[in-house]
């Protein structure tokens, strides 16, 4: 059953929900088209190309711009499958994903006019952008479009899917912070209201001003069990220092993934490096900054965990403690 937390009111509903993307009842599930395959996008074209027995040709996906909407024949949850043409991965940036998801509803209300429930899956966050501006800069691009009546008229609930559950918990707690009052700024009695959502700290930047601000570039193995210390330890200390928090899941690119690594850490305020484990990307990318001259704190587990060339580096040491590890870098940003 799924699990949701919902922002609404008596035409539209906002929720998180925690639930599988294939199997998950809607109208519609739109999926982004990087040019290439990726996650939810790359299991839903294989279930549909996997279970055409060579009748149909394969699922035609959309260039840039582009859009596409796929007949699931019952294959899916969803009764149909838009399909939204995007820049490649490593370009998909956060005024990308509010042009997306503004895009999308206005692609549905062409082509799916009576499309009642919806659903998407939140971007950005898989291959390293700051998980809270994602999220705004999609709820912005989805309030813009409600507001300047560029979706379906009869749309009644937006379904935010997320499988991972301390994602969505914390995805709520956004949604209750941005709009604490429910979506009276989504009232059909004063669309004036939701403009005014546009204009609030948290949604008036989000993607269209995201370029403008500082970010903080984390090196730091992309796997499950550095999730919690990322986001309650470093994350948390990086957000509260008025950064954004950046990485890279190496795995996530295709081409250049170096140059997109580059380019962030390039322009990065400063870096933050976890060398537990003695992951030789996070010592590649530490090298980069050096070399860039950008400013960078080095964090660890444990003393043993450095190699030889950064034993003489200054290192905050954590000792296993996520609450450590926040306490060490919010004192540390506060000194640099």
């Amino acid at each position: 059953m799924a699990a949701s937390s919902s922002t609404s009111n008596a035409e539209v509903e906002i929720s998180i929900v925690q639930a599988d993307a294939l199997t998950f009842p809607v109208d519609v599930l739109i999926l982004k088209h990087a040019q290439a395959l990726y996650g939810v996008d790359a299991q839903v074209v294989h279930c549909l190309d996997a279970n055409r027995g060579g009748v149909f040709a394969p699922v035609p996906l959309p260039p840039v711009g582009a859009v596409n909407l796929v007949d699931s024949r019952g294959l899916l949850g969803a009764k149909d499958v838009l399909f939204i043409g995007v820049v490649p991965l490593g370009q998909f940036g956060y005024a990308e994903i509010r042009e997306f998801a503004r895009h999308s509803l206005k692609a549905l209300a062409e082509k799916v006019p009576d499309a009642a429930h919806i659903a998407m899956t939140l971007h950005g966050v898989g291959f390293g952008l700051d998980e809270t501006e994602a999220f705004r800069s999609q709820l912005a691009g989805l309030i813009e479009a409600w507001q300047s009546g560029e979706c379906p008229p009869g749309l009644q609930r937006v379904s935010i899917l997320e499988h991972n559950e301390r994602r969505g918990e914390r995805l709520r707690s956004q949604l209750d912070e941005i709009l604490p009052n429910g979506l009276e700024a989504l009232s059909g009695a004063s669309k004036a209201r939701s403009k005014a959502a546009l204009q609030t700290d948290a949604l008036r930047t989000a993607g269209a001003g995201s370029r403008g601000k500082a970010h903080v570039f984390v090196a730091m193995p992309f796997a499950k069990e550095f999730d919690d210390r990322f986001h309650y330890g470093i994350h948390k200390a990086i957000q509260a220092a008025g950064y954004l928090c950046e990485r890279a899941d190496m795995s996530s690119f295709t081409g250049d993934v170096l140059a997109w690594v580059r380019e962030r850490i390039d322009s990065a305020a400063l870096v933050v490096a976890d060398l537990s484990g003695g992951n030789p990307n996070v010592y590649l990318e530490v090298g980069y900054a050096w070399g860039k001259g950008l400013p960078t704190v080095l964090v660890a587990s444990e003393q043993k965990d450095l190699l030889f060339d950064v034993r003489g580096q200054r290192c905050l040491i954590y000792d296993n403690s996520i609450r450590l590890l926040e306490e060490h870098l919010t004192r540390e940003l506060q000194r640099l």
